[in-house]
């Protein structure tokens, strides 16, 4: 008969969930904005996220997501969720075709947050792929 070997348990040790908070309040703020909704997130320097928000975290469902007051909400709790961790310097990146780049811009200018440097990140084709049907209303 084998020996039966003795059933090690896991010890869990009772941790809370430590914040990462920003260096030096450097950061970086990456917004992706679709047709159909709004996504922030913010990175330390090396590229770790953070925080982040969207719209299906700030309430909004279906159509409203689309919205740029959907936008705006969005990028307003992003900035205060990262603002109480300690961010005061902001590199900021735009990706996408949607009512988000704009409302984004709104939002930073009256935010009182820093920003380094504005890039807008979005991928333009070279002659790629068949672009969708052209909306006839």
């Amino acid at each position: 008969m084998p020996e039966e070997k003795p059933i090690i348990k896991p010890v869990l040790k009772n941790k809370k969930a430590s914040a990462i908070h920003f260096k030096s309040g450097q950061g970086k703020m990456y917004v992706k904005s679709t047709f159909n909704t709004t996504y922030v997130t913010f990175t330390d320097t090396t590229g770790n996220t953070v925080c982040w928000s969207s719209a299906g975290t700030c309430g909004f469902k279906g159509a409203k997501r689309s919205t740029p007051f959907a936008a705006t909400t969005i990028i307003e709790e992003g900035l205060r969720k990262a603002k109480t961790l300690g961010l005061t310097n902001i590199d900021v990146y735009l990706k996408g075709p949607g009512p988000g780049k704009d409302a984004a811009l709104r939002v930073l200018k009256t935010s009182g947050a820093e920003i380094n440097m504005l890039a807008d990140t979005t991928p333009i084709p070279h002659n790629g792929c068949r672009p969708r049907k052209h909306r006839r209303v």
